[in-house]
């Protein structure tokens, strides 16, 4: 069912941002031609707003975010007081641009994601999507390595029932209702590619080309990946633990069998002594124990983290109410330059 509307809806773009004084600019720049061109085409409306959520960025970041903030009048930011991470930076904006946005765009600021797929997303929430998923047409400007470890990583999930969209990451149109029911979820482990398609709703998928990042380093590391995957799959799923338990039962088989056989061969009298094999045995036995309470430790820490309920980010700063100082720094610089 398409949404009938007289005036143009109004759209916010969420950026989550850590150490990008590099690409920030160009950032700022491409997205402020596309908002202009919505506008003028009353595909948006002109009180659209971009949201830089600053993650305790070292850099240069946050006083980019100000300056544009001043003479973009699309650009506003929020700067935590710590780094939160980029799945708790991406709520921080979800959860201010649900206030006054009909829908949400959430996209990351190193301009990998193709801009120039943003009207279709307007275009399929219009339709009546309240999901518009971002996907990947493939992983070509991507490592072997990456690559791999990817697509293995989305069917790992797939495999134990985790609802995941293929080759979709965090570049998504979310509507306001969906926003609103994000919001009740209270979990402080937060993987939001797998709590969205829990709330359900219509939704549908754009694909597009992903580019290389414009400039600057990538912020997700070998280690924080493998470390968001892990968290991504102890926080969806008890598949881990199930797979334990399976593998137990199957080693108490294992040594039931060798129980009978060992005795067979005792009333034969063929047994001998093994020191390799039992040594074998021990360490194998041994390793999985590891493993197994290594995957309960984690089930564990969660709930842990979870009881406690420590909020999921504090806001340092934030430009969001600061129209009249906006204005008036303006007033202030033509008057001195007159």
């Amino acid at each position: 069912m398409e949404r009938k509307s007289v005036t143009p809806i109004t759209l916010a773009l969420v950026i989550p941002c850590f150490n990008e004084e590099d690409v920030l600019p160009e950032t700022i720049k491409r997205l402020t031609i596309i908002l202009d061109e919505l506008v003028k085409y009353k595909n948006i409306h002109s009180d659209s707003k971009i949201i830089f959520v600053d993650d305790g960025s070292r850099d240069k970041t946050w006083g980019i975010i100000e300056d544009a903030n001043i003479f973009n009048k699309y650009v506003q930011g929020l700067k935590l007081a710590r780094n939160a991470g980029h799945q708790n930076a991406l709520l921080a904006g979800l959860n201010y641009a649900k206030d006054f946005s009909d829908c949400v765009i959430s996209i990351d600021a190193d301009l990998q994601d193709d801009l120039a797929v943003i009207p279709k997303f307007i275009e399929e929430f219009n339709n009546g999507n309240d999901i518009v998923y971002g996907v990947r047409r493939g992983r070509s400007t991507d490592t072997f390595f990456k690559r791999t470890t990817a697509q293995g990583f989305y069917k790992l999930m797939n495999s134990m029932g985790v609802n995941i969209i293929y080759n979709h990451a965090d570049y998504r149109l979310m509507s306001k209702r969906v926003l609103e029911h994000l919001g009740e979820f209270k979990e402080v482990n937060l993987f939001l590619r797998g709590l969205i398609p829990l709330i359900g709703y219509k939704s549908t998928e754009v694909y597009y080309d992903r580019n290389e990042r414009f400039a600057g380093e990538s912020k997700y590391p070998l280690k924080k990946m493998l470390a968001f995957a892990f968290d991504g799959i102890t926080s969806f799923s008890v598949t881990p633990i199930r797979l334990i338990s399976a593998i137990g039962f199957l080693m108490f088989l294992f040594s039931f069998f060798m129980a009978i056989y060992i005795i067979i061969n005792k009333i034969l009298g063929h047994t001998s002594s093994g020191w390799s094999s039992l040594m074998i045995s021990i360490w194998f036995i041994g390793g999985i124990q590891l493993v197994a309470l290594g995957f309960i430790g984690e089930y564990i820490g969660k709930i842990y983290r979870e009881v406690k309920a420590r909020p999921k980010y504090f806001i340092e700063k934030s430009t969001l109410n600061l129209p009249d100082q906006r204005n008036k720094e303006i007033k202030e610089l033509v008057g001195t330059t007159n």
